[in-house]
């Protein structure tokens, strides 16, 4: 695989700033005093995660307006999509965001990075670049169908797309239902929750570590107009014991609460949401592996914060952003 280095100066538009992965690439993209663009649907959110910065442009609106998203992509050279909604909306929603977006990086021909996840393969164990899709689930189609969506973009010479696949992810302004409720808990030496086994192994990505990858890709850009790598972050031996590491360091009692899977069934019977985590529950009953051999060859000097290190700076980020 050859590469070309990608010629300064960068212009980069992060949609979905205020979640999970957005926000730690913005965050990474401004410490590297680049130019950053947030499309943000809630200012005053993104002021608080943010505060003022010299680099940052914050530009309310809604990625499913494509003219705005056209307007805004007129002068990006590359197009984060970090873009999620609730499980039970994705089928209404994240095709057509995915088309706005590929529109939007077409008039520069600008390189969409996108977050990718392990959905796309239903059981299959290990999974590396090259294994082909096999979803089992509602969720795991519509994401093999945006990965379509980029690489037929890419292949037509629209745009260029790095793709990232990612296990799990944690670490702060991480705020979904699997991962804050622990930090929280333990913060307050309540139990910890988890879904269906807290027992067998499980890999985990820390978003600081995944946002400095999808940065020192963009800065060393593939040749490949299409490009997917993996990104294994760290096996943990179990969730269990992980989260006595995270009680530990809140100066807490480890204690634990795990949800069985009839619960979501049950639940499922009212909720939407509830429904489509209890699809998902073969993701918390088996240790589901992503390889990086591709990657690490590609960045020999993987980014990997110790362990100690990212809990405590999580735990910190939780202490002061409680109520986010």
């Amino acid at each position: 695989m050859t590469f070309y280095m990608a010629h300064q100066p960068f212009r980069f538009l992060v949609l979905g700033g205020t979640g999970s992965m957005g926000y730690a690439f913005a965050q990474e993209l401004l410490q590297q005093r680049e130019q950053v663009t947030l499309l943000v649907r809630n200012r005053q959110k993104a002021e608080r995660l943010f505060g003022p910065h010299p680099s940052l442009q914050l530009v309310t609106g809604d990625a499913q307006d494509a003219a705005l998203l056209k307007e805004l992509g007129a002068a990006a050279t590359h197009i984060f999509h970090g873009i999620n909604y609730p499980y039970e909306q994705w089928e209404a929603h994240m095709e057509r965001v995915t088309r706005h977006v590929v529109e939007a990086a077409a008039q520069q021909n600008a390189t969409v990075l996108f977050p990718g996840n392990i959905y796309n393969f239903g059981l299959t164990t290990p999974i590396t670049e090259g294994t082909p899709f096999a979803p089992t689930t509602k969720k795991g189609a519509i994401r093999v169908r945006l990965e379509e969506i980029l690489q037929q973009a890419a292949e037509s010479q629209t745009c260029r797309v790095i793709t990232l696949r990612l296990p799990d992810f944690w670490g702060p302004n991480v705020m979904n239902e699997g991962i804050a409720p622990i930090f929280r808990a333990a913060l307050q030496g309540k139990p910890m929750p988890w879904l269906y086994r807290n027992d067998i192994p499980h890999q985990l990505v820390y978003t600081p570590d995944a946002a400095r990858v999808f940065y020192e890709l963009a800065k060393l850009q593939p040749a490949e107009p299409y490009a997917v790598y993996n990104f294994a972050g760290e096996v943990v031996p179990s969730v269990k014991a992980w989260q006595r590491q995270i009680a530990e360091a809140a100066g807490t009692a480890p204690k634990h609460k795990l949800y069985p899977g009839w619960l979501f069934k049950l639940m499922g019977l009212f909720s939407p949401g509830m429904r489509e985590i209890s699809e998902m529950g073969y993701l918390w009953q088996h240790t589901l592996l992503l390889h990086d051999d591709k990657l690490r060859r590609t960045l020999p000097n993987l980014p990997h914060t110790p362990m100690k290190q990212a809990i405590e700076e999580t735990l910190a980020w939780f202490r002061e952003n409680w109520h986010v």
